[in-house]
């Protein structure tokens, strides 16, 4: 009888791990994603931030000191933190109105992107990562923001106050050519397609957003965000660009009356999958979410006053939204803000960490560790360090108007630009 039921038993593991063995063969694979020529192949498709996870930082920048570099735009200066013991062991100037520090596309230099507003002397700062220090600035026009595009072939100037990109070598900064934006107001944030092809830049002062092929160099289109997204009489309204806020008659809500207002986007993230962008709005209040291929709004999120930087947590599954507590271009410090986590996934905030005794956090990024978040205080003259999984709160004083800082070194295979974009 032993050796029936052994038989049985045999014959029934044979048929249960056969049918587990030919579901798991029917599952389907995600489709390899074809890249635009030179950009580097994308390991995840289901995760574009799976090669800059906690474990992924590249062997070459094994030398490169651990430094958090922030920019001041008001003392046109850089504070140099050693994140080990929060303390501010450097601090250089550079050229006027530094407003971020780039990582380059092959990560050996650190951009001080100086836009000098209102003038004509803007420059590129750049430092040595095995060093911390500046080298000779390069004159740059109105270099707001930089980015890169994927290939790596050239660097992305943001040209705000000239509603221009400009693609230059991404060495010597040297001007290949342009691509003008006219719709685009405040020009400034961006990110990039998951197969490199397309880019969207925020338009702050035009509340919107632009869409910018790659490829053939050309704007593709420009998209009016609100958290009424849904109603076209608001969306109506808004596309007249009112910069006050405007009664809409929502003739679908039985006559309800809403109060509409132009938004203000700020920082732009894509979706592990790649397919929404995320972007945050400091007049909204909240995160707008937008179809990339279809380029048209989906979804809006409210985190806080002021939403301002969007930052992936290492694992790719949380999104960091830094609310500046204000949705004023300045204000006076201790105002209400705070940093919302949303799930990717759901598209849920989870928790929001207030800062303590109120605070303006701005722009920055993760750890390469993935413990901590660190942000400019933009009206308080102060960096944050939040902790990733209590919220707790470390403050270090830095110059006059700290914005975009970089934390050094990050995982990942080459950089976007921004304060750390990383793939």
């Amino acid at each position: 009888m032993s050796r029936v039921r052994s038989f049985i038993g045999a014959v029934v593991a044979a048929v249960i791990f056969g049918t587990i063995g030919y579901c798991a063969a029917q599952t389907p694979a995600p489709e390899p994603v074809v890249t635009v020529p030179g950009m580097p192949p994308v390991s995840d498709p289901n995760n574009l931030y799976s090669e800059t996870g906690a474990d992924r930082l590249s062997p070459a920048l094994k030398n490169d000191l651990p430094r958090v570099y922030v920019p001041n735009r008001r003392s046109n200066t850089v504070s140099v933190i050693d994140p080990a013991t929060l303390a501010v062991v450097d601090t250089f100037r550079v050229g006027r109105n530094p407003q971020h520090v780039v990582p380059s596309w092959d990560l050996r230099t650190l951009w001080v992107a100086n836009n000098a507003e209102g003038r004509t002397d803007g420059s590129l700062t750049p430092i040595d990562p095995l060093t911390g220090k500046p080298g000779q600035a390069i004159p740059v026009d109105d270099p707001y923001n930089v980015y890169f595009t994927p290939s790596g072939k050239h660097a992305i100037i943001v040209a705000e106050e000239l509603k221009r990109l400009d693609f230059r070598d991404p060495q010597t900064m040297k001007l290949d050519y342009s691509i003008a934006v006219p719709k685009c107001g405040g020009i400034n944030h961006a990110d990039f397609s998951i197969d490199g092809s397309f880019a969207l830049f925020t338009c702050e002062f035009d509340g919107a957003v632009t869409k910018i092929d790659l490829v053939n160099r050309a704007v593709i289109g420009t998209l009016m965000l609100t958290p009424f997204y849904q109603d076209p009489d608001v969306v109506a309204q808004l596309a007249t660009f009112e910069k006050k806020p405007v009664p809409v008659l929502r003739s679908q809500n039985l006559g309800t009356t809403v109060f509409a207002t132009r938004g203000m986007p700020q920082d732009i993230r894509i979706s592990p999958d790649g397919k929404t962008f995320f972007v945050a709005d400091m007049m909204a209040n909240g995160v707008h979410v937008v179809d990339g291929g279809s380029f048209r709004q989906t979804g809006f999120i409210w985190t806080g006053p002021g939403a301002h930087g969007l930052y992936p947590s290492r694992d790719g599954k949380l999104l960091y939204v830094a609310n500046r507590g204000s949705s004023r271009m300045m204000d006076r410090p201790g105002r209400p803000g705070s940093v919302s986590v949303i799930d990717f996934a759901t598209r849920k905030v989870l928790k929001t960490w207030p800062i303590p005794d109120g605070g303006s956090p701005d722009m920055g990024n993760v750890s390469a560790d993935g413990k901590y978040l660190w942000l400019s205080g933009r009206f308080d003259d102060v960096v944050y360090r939040i902790d990733t999984t209590s919220g707790a709160v470390d403050k270090i004083k830095v110059g006059g108007e700290p914005h975009g800082l970089t934390v050094w070194p990050q995982p990942g295979r080459y950089s976007l630009g921004h304060t750390g974009n990383l793939r």
